[in-house]
């Protein structure tokens, strides 16, 4: 009773179906009659080519997985999502390009960076070269040993060393209250706050 019920709504619903999308649905119960006719014992067997083909028309068609029988939806979405990654595993695949360097050669760029804490990759390079290694200096940049801390001395450490001998400057325009301009220059030395040098002219030069 259910299926004749189903049978029912599947005709008055064909109407208002698309052609496309009608014709897709007849050749997917076309082609599992085609594989039920095959079938010796047991259950149906599916070869590549019907796993392809279902596969193919449920992406073109996704209303088409309500009229497969022979498999569970489950099943012909599964097979879909695996020819997907394969796809793009096929499409990510290595095509060549430069070849990797040797482990003996990896390994002597990590002791040189380690024993060597202030050789970068261009230093490193250059001595490696002159070895006779023929090695891009991005490679060695790839395998030298990563450092935690920065490779040189920070912000804080380099305005520590030098304040005593850093100074600021400004140079900046103030109107006047008989709509003139006049320019200033202070020079301030950031270690104690100490004021340098300041003038006001209303005709600032070079000098």
């Amino acid at each position: 009773m259910i299926g004749l019920f189903c049978f029912v709504l599947a005709i008055l619903a064909s109407p208002f179906k698309s052609k496309s999308r009608l014709e897709a649905e007849n050749e997917v119960l076309r082609h599992q009659l085609i594989v039920l006719r095959r079938k010796l014992k047991g259950r149906a067997r599916l070869t590549n080519n019907d796993r392809w083909f279902f596969v193919q028309m449920y992406r073109c068609f996704p209303s088409t997985l309500k009229v497969v029988r022979i498999v569970q939806p489950e099943t012909l979405v599964r097979w879909h999502r695996a020819g997907f990654r394969r796809y793009w595993r096929w499409k990510s695949r290595r095509r060549g390009g430069r070849p990797r360097i040797e482990i003996e050669l990896r390994a002597l760029i990590r002791q040189m960076s380690t024993e060597n804490f202030l050789w970068g990759a261009p230093r490193i390079h250059g001595e490696l070269l002159k070895l006779g290694f023929n090695v891009a200096q991005s490679s060695v940049a790839k395998y030298m040993v990563k450092r935690r801390g920065p490779p040189s001395q920070g912000w804080k450490t380099f305005l520590r060393n030098h304040a005593p001998d850093i100074a600021a400057m400004d140079l900046f325009v103030v109107p006047t209250i008989g709509f003139r301009l006049v320019y200033g220059f202070v020079i301030v030395r950031l270690h104690r706050r100490d004021l340098v040098w300041i003038n006001v002219t209303a005709h600032p030069t070079a000098e």
